[in-house]
């Protein structure tokens, strides 16, 4: 994906100044859905180290397989805290893809100044 096309996060910004910045470490997460919208991204384009390195210690695997699973949109459907100076929030999204939609309730946490993906519940 090119800097200057749509970010595939949905917020509707170029790419190369919405998610891209946090995939290649230029910055960090600010809020809870701001990871959670760039961990979608690194998902659409394959950025299996991100996805890596934003997974909490405590629960994330020794490996993240690489998906083949063509996303197409992301909606966010609910937040509860997450913002900047909490230490925790959950973040209820739809991952809309060519063979349907991925329901989630994500609970992400704060850990040494960072945001971190922790886990999260599908939802039917």
């Amino acid at each position: 994906m090119r800097a200057d096309e749509t970010c595939p996060c949905g917020a509707g910004d170029r790419f190369g100044a919405c998610c891209l910045p946090l995939l290649v470490g230029e910055r960090q997460a600010e809020t809870a859905e701001e990871l959670m919208r760039s961990r979608y991204s690194a998902y659409v384009v394959g950025d299996t180290d991100y996805l890596w390195r934003t997974w909490h210690p405590r629960t994330r695997p020794d490996d993240v397989a690489d998906h083949t699973v063509t996303w197409t949109r992301l909606e966010i459907v609910d937040r509860v805290d997450g913002a900047r100076g909490d230490v925790a929030g959950e973040v209820e999204f739809r991952a809309h893809h060519k063979a349907g939609v991925l329901h989630e309730r994500s609970r992400f946490a704060v850990r040494g100044g960072r945001w971190f993906y922790v886990d999260g519940d599908f939802i039917d």
